[in-house]
């Protein structure tokens, strides 16, 4: 059934003058008096317009915004909104979207945010809200293209071909200079020529090519916040990427956003969090991904483990990663899939040994991690070096920890990472014992230079 075009609204919007760039500024200044932030924009007002659904605490802004144009009460029922009550301020904001409308408002409202604002602006998700996002995706089903949309634009795969292009663009200068940067353009084309797509007419072909370029993009700027620092932010644009994956039931899309919410939590020690997201992934995702992303999920499920020290299943989920990997060679693979080489499972192997402690395998696999990496992945090989440094700690032989701790900061490019920075300060916190001694202190203030003329690059 079509949705109906809000007649209450665009009639209040005419007798009050307001255009939608006009309302939804009115509706960003309402809402920050009230010291929230919201996202809207011509985009979000023109969807309500269409009939589109809208949160509770925005239309009360809408409502606000529109009285103070016009001189009397308005409430949002006037609107066309359904009756609303005030939401405490503890629970506003984006969690997991109910519908693709509610996914699309709360992307639109993280474009506005700088990551390099937080991470103390805005509270983690609690884990409540984590768990009841993945039991929704696990037993949903797909919503379908929307097909009752009044849009006059038809998305092309020429469109889709542009997000793609961009996306591989932004992900060249993430990978090279950190997930900051160049994160306000690349928010500001999400907002302004991705998303109004998403409300647009198309074809089943290109719908679903769409969304999934749509919620590509959209996982990039969760993850460039969660190079940044800001995992409030970055947890919340995973939250609403994977309601994204439900509309054409792109499962190994959702089973990699789950991946990455276990990858977050368990680089934050949530170790119980990182498992049952992992485990999420792993049995949401097998019956329509490819060998090579299950071994992905696989690998990911280790990592949470061996956080939890749970050795046996370490060994279980390892033992999944290879054996999908193995298989992995001529699977049609989405190209989001091109990075999982064999660089990268051993990678995530030697983080696993590492963390339960293994010193000598922990060695063995991040030696063979640091030498299978390509360079131009510079974050990955500061993180592989890092690594093979605490590894050598464990296996007791300071020198070659202290050695390869100097060579990762010396090729300086992974710097630019708040994540490879913590693992620098990780390292010099568990060598801190030793800190009389002249190499430790020649680390550590190669360390402080660097980062001091970190501006300066």
């Amino acid at each position: 059934m079509g949705r109906e075009p809000n007649h209450r609204l665009a009639a209040v919007m005419a007798e009050a003058g307001s255009s939608n760039k006009g309302l939804a500024k009115r509706v960003r200044e309402v809402a920050r008096r009230h010291g929230e932030q919201v996202g809207t924009t011509h985009v979000a007002v023109q969807r309500w317009l269409n009939g589109g659904g809208i949160q509770r605490q925005t239309a009360l802004f809408v409502a606000e915004a529109l009285s103070g144009k016009l001189g009397r009460r308005i409430v949002p029922r006037d609107l066309g909104f359904p009756a609303t009550a005030p939401v405490p301020r503890s629970v506003v904001g984006p969690t997991h979207a109910g519908s693709l409308a509610e996914a699309v408002d709360a992307l639109d409202s993280l474009t506005l945010q700088r990551p390099e604002d937080g991470p103390g602006h805005e509270p983690p998700l609690p884990d409540s809200d984590v768990h009841a996002a993945a039991l929704s995706w696990l037993v949903s089903r797909p919503d379908g293209l929307p097909t009752d949309t009044l849009a006059t634009r038809r998305v092309s795969m020429r469109d889709v071909a542009a997000i793609r292009t961009a996306v591989g663009f932004f992900m060249q200068l993430d990978f090279r200079f950190g997930g900051g940067h160049g994160h306000k353009a690349f928010r500001h084309y999400f907002r302004e020529d991705v998303l109004p797509l998403l409300g647009a007419g198309y074809s089943t072909k290109v719908g679903n090519a769409l969304f999934a370029a749509a919620s590509e993009m959209a996982q990039l700027l969760a993850w460039s916040a969660y190079d940044c620092g800001n995992h409030a932010l970055a947890d919340r644009y995973l939250m609403a990427t994977l309601r994204l994956t439900q509309v054409s039931g792109d499962r190994m899309m959702g089973a990699r956003i789950l991946a990455n919410m276990s990858h977050q939590a368990n680089y934050l020690g949530r170790a119980s969090r990182a498992v049952t997201l992992a485990r999420a992934s792993v049995e949401g995702g097998r019956s329509s991904s490819t060998p090579r992303a299950m071994a992905l999920f696989s690998a990911h499920e280790a990592r949470a483990l061996s956080t939890a020290r749970d050795h046996k299943g370490v060994a279980r989920a390892m033992n999944d990663a290879e054996r999908y990997f193995e298989q992995a060679d001529g699977a049609d693979d989405p190209e989001w899939l091109a990075y999982m080489d064999e660089a990268e499972l051993v990678g995530e192997f030697c983080h696993c040994f590492r963390d339960l402690g293994q010193g000598s395998d922990a060695v063995r696999f991040a030696e063979r991690a640091v030498a299978l990496t390509d360079p131009k992945y510079a974050r990955t090989l500061g993180f592989c070096r890092m690594v093979l440094a605490q590894s050598h700690l464990l296996d007791g032989d300071l020198d070659a920890a202290v050695t390869t701790a100097r060579r990762a900061v010396e090729d300086g490019d992974a710097l630019q990472s708040a994540r490879f920075q913590r693992y620098v300060r990780d390292f010099q916190r568990e060598v801190s014992v030793h800190g009389a001694l002249p190499i430790v202190q020649q680390l550590n203030g190669q360390v402080r230079e660097a980062l001091e003329h970190l501006d300066d690059e």
